[in-house]
């Protein structure tokens, strides 16, 4: 199909029926919008069903999801994305039938011939410039058509056509060399450098389409001065019109200061001083975007205070620095930048916002980008103080060996970057960057992929970790907080809220708001007697051990504590006030509550034997105090602890010497170091069956020393697995069904764990 054909179908009075493969793509949604405003019958089919697509079928697209040969079928003309290749099916069936193709930039250029092309081009800026530039024409009443690459909130949409104007803005996307099918009335060059090496082979095939294109603009050619390609290649146009900061710019931006998201400058032209403009979008880069705006919308005749009136209402594209969450403690930002020198502007803007650190989740888009920007990339983080790196966003891409997110911590880590990390997967990226942020900090989305997505599950934490603080008072309150750090094993993914409250009208109430809004909820104490998946613990992880919970006091031959205070402090307590009883306690590594909810024990003694009173919460919050008489209490297991939370208890002793504590504790402690390792471990992995204890059926069964990954069976008790450094928790459950299967196998026992087993699966 010739561009004359297509341009005839597609402005032609007589509406055609033409089918968008590709639809919901934020260029291709734009196409449809247009085709739609001339009035044609528009269906489009895609994969995936977005908000795009409902608002453009609530003005009469005909959609299809997923693509099929049947939806090409009576279509007078196809346009499909340049994602779309041979093998889609809707694609393969209009090259059957023999159905008239067109591109998507083909498409928009044969729309745009028929009003006055206004072009904005460039590797960086287009989306802001161009919708800039619509906007400021509407407000100056020239009614303009637009198509950017964005959503746009103050223009309404990403594309729009008017019958009534005269001028047409679109977005020219240089990736494919599909610049050169414009013949615009004016055209704005923002900046010219090497990009998209995957199609052109060097800067000097990019600079022939820019200046073909430049060649085919019949009115001015605007471009920055400030640019060392754009001026290479525009400057010597005849109707070229240069702006920037430098003072050979015929606009030129002075006094410019930037400050909390906002930039204030003056503009002058050819030296004549026009006046002051305040642009509501940080960064001094849109500044210097907002110029070429000025100079468009004043040649064509609008005047200089209904642009700067203009340029003060506008608020930006989407994902164009755009701020997600804001609060007193964190703000959080989603930017569209993918390339080293986006990446390096949009770094600089977040600095101008008085914000203390900067953190930033980057995805790469590309591979073959990756592998031609891997240096600059390097360079380019250089005023972020934590950098996330995901894996690589393909669009479309077949990997290439070698190249991934760690190729860019690499380059990072040569050009001297102190905090650079590669997080592979995209789904857990905004887990990493929350571990790290205080309070103060700003933190980024980077990327053209779907690395947007961290950033709103990033916000959402934010705003219910705001919420959880209300709600519990006094604490504190981290998010992603490694349980590795937290378990006696040092194993475990993190945990989404880790709550470390300091009253237990606090916590009360924590537990109440967890239960009323269906939030998991935890409580972890020593994290001994527990293994935690690799995946974590979503919801909320309760650390009682601050406040309320470490108060202890000795009235006679009992202690009264909080379910925080150690095990090993409370014998420590006993033997100071000379109460015997809590010698067994010493060698524990939990802390009272730990052992109150599984009645943990030692030398033939458990917690409630020596449980006076428990004071606990229920899932309402209400607070009741129990004795064990009360209670139904087993071996390993306090039934009523799984659906109520301890608070504290009162523990009793009986009158002792500090020398008689000594002798039991030192016999207690020699005992335990003969028998159980002193690497990480949980403590004993599986119950007793009642045939024999588990430690040594495993003994008998030949398991000691084996091993899967880091985690291995301790040689010296069989009921012990211990980390001996880097072991994973699927490593540990690999061993224990290991166990399990040689003890059913061979000996018809079934072992059941004592551990307890929480969390998810990475």
């Amino acid at each position: 199909m010739t561009a004359a054909e297509l341009r005839q179908a597609l402005t032609a009075p007589t509406p055609k029926h033409i089918h968008l493969i590709g639809v919901a793509g934020s260029g291709m949604s734009g196409i449809a919008a247009l085709l739609l405003g001339l009035g044609h019958k528009v269906s489009g089919s895609d994969k995936v069903h977005t908000t795009e697509v409902e608002r453009l079928i609530k003005k009469g697209l005909a959609f299809h999801c997923p693509h099929s040969s049947g939806c090409v079928h009576g279509a007078d003309v196809i346009i499909y994305s340049s994602a779309i290749k041979a093998g889609n099916p809707a694609y393969d069936e209009a090259v059957r039938l023999g159905l008239p193709l067109a591109r998507r930039a083909d498409a928009l250029a044969a729309i745009m011939d028929s009003k006055k092309g206004i072009v904005v081009c460039g590797m960086h800026g287009k989306t802001t410039t161009s919708a800039m530039t619509a906007h400021v024409l509407r407000a100056g009443g020239f009614k303009p058509c637009h198509y950017v690459g964005a959503e746009i909130p103050i223009l309404g949409t990403n594309a729009r056509w008017d019958s009534e104007g005269e001028w047409f803005v679109a977005e020219g996307d240089e990736s494919d060399g599909t610049l050169i099918n414009y013949h615009p009335e004016h055209a704005i060059v923002l900046n010219i450098e090497p990009e998209h090496l995957d199609f052109y082979k060097d800067l000097a095939a990019i600079d022939a389409v820019y200046k073909r294109l430049i060649n085919q603009t019949s009115g001015k050619v605007f471009y920055c001065a400030d640019d060392d390609g754009a001026r290479r290649v525009c400057a010597s146009h005849p109707r070229a019109i240069s702006y920037g900061l430098g003072a050979e710019s015929r606009y030129r931006i002075t006094n410019l200061t930037t400050e909390n998201f906002k930039s204030r400058f003056s503009v002058s032209k050819d030296g004549k001083t026009l006046g002051e403009v305040v642009l509501n979008i940080p960064g001094a880069h849109n500044a210097v975007n907002a110029l070429a705006s000025i100079a468009l919308a004043s040649e064509i005749g609008q005047s200089f205070e209904s642009i700067v009136s203009a340029l003060e209402s506008f608020r930006g594209a989407k994902r164009r620095f755009e701020i997600i969450h804001e609060s007193p403690r964190q703000t959080i930002v989603d930017d569209y930048g993918h390339h080293p020198t986006e990446i390096a502007a949009t770094l600089a803007t977040a600095r101008t916002g008085g914000h203390g650190r900067v953190i930033a989740m980057f995805q790469p888009h590309r591979y073959t980008r990756t592998q031609a920007l891997k240096d600059e990339f390097g360079k380019a983080f250089a005023l972020a103080d934590h950098v996330f790196v995901s894996d690589i966003y393909p669009a479309s891409e077949k990997p290439i060996p070698g190249i991934s997110g760690q190729t860019i911590v690499d380059a990072m880590v040569a050009a001297g970057h102190a905090s650079a990390t590669h997080v592979p997967e995209i789904s857990r990226i905004h887990e990493a960057a929350a571990s790290v942020a205080e309070d103060g900090d700003l933190l980024l989305s980077l990327g053209a992929g779907n690395i947007h997505e961290a950033g709103q599950r990033l916000a959402q934490d934010l705003k219910m970790r705001d919420t959880l603080q209300s709600v519990m008072g006094q604490g504190r309150i981290k998010l992603y907080e490694p349980l590795s750090k937290h378990t006696t094993m040092r194993i475990g993914g993190p945990a989404q809220f880790w709550v470390e409250p300091e009253s237990e009208e606090g916590f009360a109430d924590l537990v109440r708001h967890c239960f009323d809004e269906n939030i998991p909820l935890m409580v972890m104490g020593r994290g001994s007697n527990l293994l935690v998946r690799d995946g974590g613990l979503p919801g909320v992880v309760a650390h009682l051990s601050r406040g309320d919970f470490q108060r202890h006091e000795v009235n006679g031959t009992e202690i009264t504590a909080g379910v925080g205070v150690k095990f090993k402090q409370l014998s420590a307590l006993a033997r100071t006030a000379n109460i015997a009883g809590f010698e067994w306690m010493e060698g524990i590594p939990g802390n009272l509550g730990g052992g109150l909810r599984m009645n943990a024990g030692a030398m033939g003694i458990q917690t409630f034997d020596q449980v006076v009173r428990l004071r606990f919460c229920d899932q309402d919050g209400n607070i009741f105090t129990r004795t064990p008489a009360e209670m139904d209490i087993h071996y390993r297991s306090v039934p009523m602890l799984r659906t109520n939370y301890a608070l504290s208890a009162v523990i009793a002793g009986k009158p002792g010497t500090q020398a008689e504590i000594d002798t039991t504790i030192a016999e207690s402690v020699a005992k335990r170091r003969s028998s159980q390792p002193v690497a990480a471990s949980a403590g004993c992995i599986f119950k007793n069956p009642s045939a024999i204890p588990a430690g040594k059926l495993i003994e008998e069964l030949g398991l000691k020393n084996f091993s899967v990954g880091g985690a291995r069976v301790s040689e010296i008790h069989g009921n012990f697995i211990v980390n001996d450094g880097g072991a994973t928790s699927a490593d540990v459950l690999t061993l224990i069904k290991e166990i399990q299967t040689s003890a059913e196998r061979t000996r018809g026992i079934h072992l059941e764990t004592e551990v307890q087993i929480v969390g998810v699966d990475l």
